[in-house]
This record gives structure tokens, sequence and C-alpha cells, in this order.
């Protein structure tokens, strides 16, 4: 099934729009992570990770189901299919496990950031769960910015279904 042109363009702008808004709240999310990290400032890293908090429920989350949402409306209603080529087949995988991912860190963000809402914060606090804040937004960066390069240059290569649906 083949979306009209006038609404796959909108579903193509909801798509471009909530996957690179996406990734620019994961890249402020990783500054704000960084700068809490590695400030010696109780009031600067408080409010990174209150502020992170705040951006992973109210922008993140909502940009990554958006995200999928909209992948899966523009290869269902597009010819690339969903599970003709495998360049979408990659995109659909990765996003899911960043979203899993995403859902899994959900709780510690939310907790480092209702205690700095509580209390200061010293350079121990925390420590272990601060620094995987930073490696899992710096990873989960570098995946969107894999879909996002996947999504621009559509390498080549039919998966066996996207084979035989174009035979018939």
């Amino acid at each position: 099934m083949t979306m009209r042109p006038a609404l796959r363009d909108i579903a193509l702008t909801a798509h471009v729009t909530s996957s690179v808004g996406f990734l620019g709240a994961v890249a402020g999310f990783l500054a704000l992570a960084i700068a809490g990290l590695a400030s010696q400032d109780t009031q600067l890293v408080r409010a990174a990770y209150v502020a992170n908090g705040l951006t992973a429920r109210f922008v993140i989350a909502p940009l990554c189901f958006a995200s999928l949402l909209t992948g899966l409306v523009m290869s269902l209603g597009t010819r690339w299919g969903l599970f003709r080529h495998y360049w979408v087949l990659v995109k659909l995988l990765l996003t899911v496990l960043t979203t899993l991912v995403l859902m899994n860190q959900m709780a510690p963000i939310n907790h480092i950031a209702a205690v700095a809402a509580e209390t200061p914060l010293s350079a121990a606090d925390f420590r272990a769960l601060r620094s995987s804040l930073v490696v899992h937004a710096g990873s989960g960066l570098l995946v969107l910015i894999v879909t996002t390069t996947l999504s621009v240059y559509k390498p080549p290569g039919m998966t066996r279904y996207g084979w035989r649906k174009r035979a018939r």
C-alpha cells in the first residue's frame, strides 16, 4: 500500500522532524551529562541532572516513540517497505534497540534527577551512574548518527523478501 504524495510528504516531514529532534535532544542530554560528571560546581551539577531528567521524560522519550512510529508509517506506506531493504531493517532494529535502552535508563535518569533536585551532589556521589549516563547518551548519539546516515545514503541491498516481492 502506497501513500498519496501529499500524505507521504506530511509523514516524511513528521519522521524527519522527530528523528532529527531525537538526535538533537540526545546531543543536549550528553552535553548536560558530561557537564554534570566533570563539574565541581554543585549548583551546575544539580541543574544538569534535573534538566536531564526533564529532557529525557518530556523530550527524548516522546521523540523516540514518534521517530519509531513515523518510521514504521513511512516504511509501510512507501515503496521502501519494512522488510524489502536491509537499510530499512537495520534502521528499524537500531531504533527498537535504542528505544529499549532508553526505557531501561529512564529509572536511573529519574532517580539521579530526583536526588539532585533535593540535595547537592559531590564529585563522588553516584559516580558510576553519572558515568553510565555519559556512556549511554554517547552510544545513543552514535546509533542515531548511523540511522541518519542510512536514511541519507540508502545503501543497496534487498532482502530475500524484497527480491521475491520484486519478482512478482
